[in-house]
């Protein structure tokens, strides 16, 4: 099963990549995580619905065929680690790769939120987006880490 992190946004801060990178390291080989950084369309003089539909264009090709879509949104579903990991669970038994989709500053368009398999969220806090790519693969770490019975997650 492969899991993709789906991310408007192409710049992060070092420190924001090194702890991404280190998380994404500890998977096993049976769990692979990839980041898809998506462009950010430039905010210029353009209409939201311009911008989100240019954006979702690109997050559209990035995601590959077949995948679960899984966005990001404040008003999605808030997981305890333990929902999170059975969730985790059971895309692995699905056999389905999947898609986390981050939006860029202005979020993501309405419909694509809609048109997603699940919508969850990270926080009750307004996040950056650099440190949402670092808590959300800690999380999918973690998650992972309770369904191997790894000593990460102790509670």
């Amino acid at each position: 099963m492969r899991l993709f992190i789906v991310a408007v946004g192409q710049h992060v801060p070092d420190w924001a990549q090194t702890a991404y990178d280190d998380y994404a390291k500890r998977f096993p080989p049976e769990l692979k995580v990839e980041l898809k950084a998506v462009k950010t369309e430039p905010r210029s003089s353009k209409t939201l619905a311009t911008l989100y539909a240019a954006e979702r264009k690109r997050i559209e090709a990035a995601i590959p065929k077949g995948c679960r879509i899984v966005v990001l949104d404040e008003h999605g579903t808030a997981l305890r680690t333990t929902a999170l990991a059975q969730r985790l669970k059971n895309w692995q038994l699905e056999g389905d790769d999947v898609a986390l989709v981050i939006g860029g500053p202005d979020g993501l368009e309405p419909e694509f939120k809609q048109a997603a398999h699940e919508r969850i969220r990270l926080s009750d806090l307004t996040l950056p987006h650099a440190m949402v790519r670092v808590l959300l693969i800690e999380q999918l770490y973690r998650a992972w880490s309770v369904n191997a019975g790894h000593p990460y997650h102790r509670e």
